[in-house]
């Protein structure tokens, strides 16, 4: 079975257990690290794998190309939503000003164009590596950026002010938390084959939370010179109840992003 998600520590955290055989009777894998903008791109390809870390919005796609959606392993929550950074004294609209972004098929992304149409605002949109954002708004080369992950914890040190919080935003809009990332598996590996991958994705999240140790240096290993502190805020913020299980709350989240 082929499996792919992101060298961030998120993902390497939740699936260190299924993808080193410390899950008993779990399929074996060969695992294909890759961004979240690559898995999406490959939801219609003939390179995408039997199961997949994807970004939340591009679900519906997912699904009209013979995917489905696991219960577990994902990130969804609260206060970890993406940021719209910019130099500091940035001031007035974005309507002509060029963003940076990660993905156009990403949570993030979808998010963000939200925000601006109620703000009625149209600003050239520019696709970046996520690395190569915040360099590239401190240089002056780009008026803005929207960012990811660890850049939550690290924005400050590129010299770098928060436009808006975009989690805050939706939360306050919905009450819902923010479901950025979900897993997905390949229907045609049939009901029997899906419910051994769930039940193998959840073992993993499981030994997780109850052995955090056992993962740390595989997540270090793949975090590109992460400092440790940022890497376990990141494990912090990503992983929580919604990894587990997204639940009642968690699936009312996806109905209200895609509505």
């Amino acid at each position: 079975m082929t499996l792919a998600h992101s060298p961030c520590p998120n993902d390497t955290f939740l699936f260190h257990a299924w993808t080193h055989g410390l899950v008993p009777d779990a399929p074996q894998v060969d695992v294909t690290y890759a961004d979240i903008d690559l898995t999406n791109g490959w939801l219609a390809s003939p390179e995408g794998l039997d199961v997949m870390k994807i970004s939340a919005a591009a679900l519906p796609e997912a699904r009209a190309n013979g995917y489905e959606l696991l219960p577990c392993g994902g990130a969804m929550g609260r206060g970890c939503g993406p940021l719209v950074l910019a130099a500091p004294g940035f001031e007035g609209s974005l309507t002509g000003r060029t963003v940076a972004v990660p993905s156009l098929k990403s949570t993030a992304f979808l998010l963000f164009r939200q925000w601006i149409a109620e703000r009625g605002e149209d600003p050239e949109i520019v696709v970046l590596p996520f690395r190569d954002i915040m360099p590239a708004v401190r240089d002056g080369k780009l008026d803005a950026g929207l960012v990811i992950h660890e850049a939550r914890f690290t924005f400050q040190k590129f010299g770098l002010e928060c436009l808006t919080d975009l989690g805050d935003w939706w939360e306050q809009t919905t009450g819902a938390p923010i479901p950025l990332g979900v897993i997905v598996a390949r229907a045609a590996l049939g009901p029997e084959r899906i419910a051994q991958v769930t039940a193998a994705l959840r073992a993993s999240v499981e030994h997780a939370f109850a052995h955090p140790g056992d993962s740390r240096e595989y997540v270090l290993s793949l975090a590109e010179e992460m400092d440790p502190a940022v890497a376990q805020s990141h494990i912090d913020l990503y992983c929580n109840e919604f990894s587990q299980d997204l639940g009642e709350d968690g699936r009312k989240a996806l109905e209200r992003l895609f509505a």
